[in-house]
């Protein structure tokens, strides 16, 4: 059994860019209830297909398969909700053998860039850079698979 526990936080300035190399993602869910999110994303010319549970503090479970591209972008264009989620990824090393993700959306969700860290444990210590800014792990509004019917552009900020 997979569990994934990741904190996410909101990115402050731009001083994470020096040097960040960034992999362009699209995705899109074939289910966004909260209990169980399927999600396909394509990653440069890989394909995937996530299933999660429940978010419970910040850990959940977590299966990952690869699929066939064609099949992927087929499903993005012509069955998932929309709209489909778009973010150029950017990967960090954190020290101690973990990564930050900093996920700068575009489209419907421009102006939005979140830094995740995935952890071994919810209790794991881990360095934060000067660029992290507020933790939004618990905030739902955040949560990628929210970002399609709510999208960052239509938020009252």
């Amino acid at each position: 059994m997979a569990k994934e526990i990741e904190r996410k936080f909101l990115v402050v300035g731009d001083e994470w860019r020096k040097g960040a190399v960034g992999t362009h993602y699209r995705q899109g869910y074939l289910n966004s209830v909260k209990e169980r999110t399927v999600r396909i994303r394509t990653i440069n010319d890989k394909a995937f297909l996530t299933v999660k549970g429940l978010t419970v503090g910040c850990t959940r479970l977590e299966f990952e398969y690869a699929i066939p591209y064609d099949d992927c972008v087929k499903m993005l264009d012509e069955l998932a909700e929309k709209p489909i989620i778009e973010k150029t990824r950017y990967k960090i090393p954190a020290g101690n053998g973990l990564t930050w993700e900093i996920d700068e959306f575009h489209g419907v969700n421009e102006g939005l860039v979140v830094a995740e860290i995935e952890i071994p444990s919810e209790d794991t210590a881990f360095v934060k850079p000067e660029w992290i800014g507020e933790e939004v792990s618990s905030d739902p509004r955040y949560f990628n698979s929210n970002l399609v019917a709510h999208p960052f552009t239509t938020w009252n900020k």
